[in-house]
């Protein structure tokens, strides 16, 4: 498993930053509305050699603040130490996005001080995994990175939810309340993806929450989730 992709530029991605993005192959997950889902397979192969990417980010040195690894789940790539490593080295803030499924491995990268963001993404109701992210996905194993990640006040935080639209008002106020209150916690607006299941295709095509709804659903939450924020629509 290796690089499968390279935003060269985003001012989104890590809050207070101008970073690059790398997406890194393979996901133990399997969300029926995700925007990467080319990167699900556990392929094995590189598709953008590491030479190049470095080769960019020396180029940048003093004009990009961080680096994002993103995915897929980037937690499996073996080689995510010695990039983070590498990137701190060069002067980089280094952002995680996860899914948190694999709290060991985020344990380990703070305690090796090679973060200084992590987002995880805040799926659904935690008995709704399964239905959502594929048959045995461990939603205790999320509980546990949030539980890490609140336990440590080095690195910055937040929880994230996007909220497709069989998502219904309901779940997202018991997700508030089952969850610790977050540091940060932010509502994405759902955007049809290109590639997806066709047995998924009811669900898909569902007519999104506007804004004005998504507006509502962060005051809803407020009362559980006072960090509560609305992100990209």
């Amino acid at each position: 498993m290796g690089i499968a992709g390279l935003a060269k530029f985003s001012t989104v991605d890590f809050p207070g930053r101008l970073a690059a993005v790398v997406f890194t192959a393979g996901c133990n997950y399997d969300c029926f509305y995700c925007h990467n889902r080319q990167l699900i397979p556990f392929s094995g192969q590189e598709e953008l050699p590491l030479a190049e990417v470095w080769a960019f980010l020396q180029k940048r040195k003093g004009l990009l603040d961080g680096v994002v690894v993103s995915g897929g789940e980037a937690t499996f790539w073996q080689g995510l130490s010695e990039f983070l490593a590498r990137c701190k080295a060069n002067g980089f803030a280094t952002k995680l996005d996860t899914n948190g499924s694999r709290p060991e491995v985020v344990r380990r990268l703070l305690a090796e001080g090679l973060l200084d963001y992590v987002a995880v993404d805040y799926k659904a109701p935690f008995d709704r995994y399964p239905a959502v992210c594929g048959l045995g996905v461990d939603p205790e194993k999320v509980k546990e990175t949030f539980a890490l990640l609140l336990a440590q006040d080095k690195v910055s935080f937040e929880a994230r939810t996007t909220v497709f639209p069989t998502l219904s008002e309901q779940e997202l106020v018991r997700m508030a309340q089952e969850a610790p209150v977050f540091p940060r916690y932010v509502l994405n607006g759902y955007r049809k993806p290109e590639l997806f299941c066709e047995k998924d295709r009811e669900q898909i095509e569902q007519k999104p929450y506007s804004r004005q709804e998504l507006e509502r659903f962060v005051r809803l939450l407020l009362p559980y989730q006072p960090n509560c924020a609305l992100g990209t629509v």
